[in-house]
């Protein structure tokens, strides 16, 4: 389990959520920060620093990685907490190939979450070697002390996973059902396809017939309940729902992370059902998701959470 903290109220939250899953999964949580060390030229020597820059960010990133100590204080499981020099999103894909989840907060203040949703949440979720995680603003640490403080929620709200039909999306429904069933949560499976008024075009005369949308839907929904009864099938003991609905896809994704334990998406769909991920469609949703989303990559290792 890998958490980048910075010391930000978002990392806190990203690395609470770590603790909790990593709990769930009876895993080591590695805590990380990075830094970087700026090439700086002085025009006289008496102007150069008495601490040399490398060491100065070294001792910063120390101070924090104690922050995070003193967070998880009362922790019952293993940890690893250490710092790592280099850029924030190479630091995290490199570290990504050792572990089974990576958890980032929505935003922070430098470091690894200064450029989240900028190059970091671009570059993680899209080329990390496991699932990513993406704690929004409105996750809640609670006021537990001690070990109840890392304790997993039983909730009962559902696992959404988004379905596109394609080989990848297979993966990612794999990832979902191993997701709700360590939570002994309901999944729900969810397939976007664009409304009549996303397809723009500059005449009418370039729009689909709504009938002809209403009927593929419907035969999207038949195709999509018949995937839920095979897993059902493979899951006796999972409560698995699905549903295909008309509409813009942000909006539905949104609504659904609002009222969702977690959101599962790929890191790219395929066809008007479902769009790129990490695209327009994607950047928005972990923008502004109520809700953890958890983006899978094609070829992650299964996970927990």
């Amino acid at each position: 389990m890998l958490v980048g903290f910075d010391g930000s109220d978002q990392s806190v939250r990203a690395l609470f959520y770590a603790a909790r899953a990593a709990r769930r999964l009876d895993s080591l949580l590695t805590v990380v920060t990075a830094f970087t060390v700026p090439s700086l030229a002085y025009a006289d020597a008496s102007l150069t620093p008495t601490v040399p820059a490398e060491v100065a960010r070294l001792a910063a990133a120390q101070e924090q990685l104690e922050e995070a100590r003193e967070h998880l204080r009362g922790f019952p499981g293993e940890t690893d907490l250490r710092t790592a020099q280099g850029d924030a999103a190479g630091v995290l894909v490199e570290m990504s190939a050792r572990a089974q989840l990576a958890v980032v907060g929505a935003r922070g203040r430098g470091g690894f979450f200064g450029r989240l949703l900028g190059s970091v949440s671009t570059a993680l979720p899209a080329h990390a070697h496991c699932p990513t995680i993406v704690v929004p603003r409105q996750y809640e640490v609670g006021t537990d002390t001690g070990v109840a403080r890392f304790t997993p929620r039983d909730e009962r709200t559902p696992v959404v996973v988004g379905v596109d039909g394609s080989p990848h999306s297979r993966l990612v429904v794999r990832h979902a059902v191993v997701a709700a069933r360590t939570r002994n949560a309901p999944l729900h499976l969810l397939m976007v396809m664009s409304s009549l008024e996303d397809w723009g075009g500059a005449s009418m005369a370039w729009l689909p017939d709504p009938d002809l949308l209403e009927r593929h839907r419907h035969d999207l929904g038949d195709q999509l309940e018949a995937d839920a009864e095979a897993l059902r099938t493979e899951h006796p003991d999972l409560t698995i729902t699905s549903r295909a609905v008309l509409a813009e896809p942000v909006a539905a994704l949104l609504e659904q992370t609002a009222g969702a334990q977690l959101t599962v998406l790929g890191t790219r769909g395929h066809g008007r059902v479902a769009s790129t991920l990490l695209g327009s469609v994607s950047q928005a949703v972990l923008q502004r998701a109520e809700g953890p989303v958890m983006v899978v990559p094609p070829r992650g290792a299964e996970t927990g959470i």
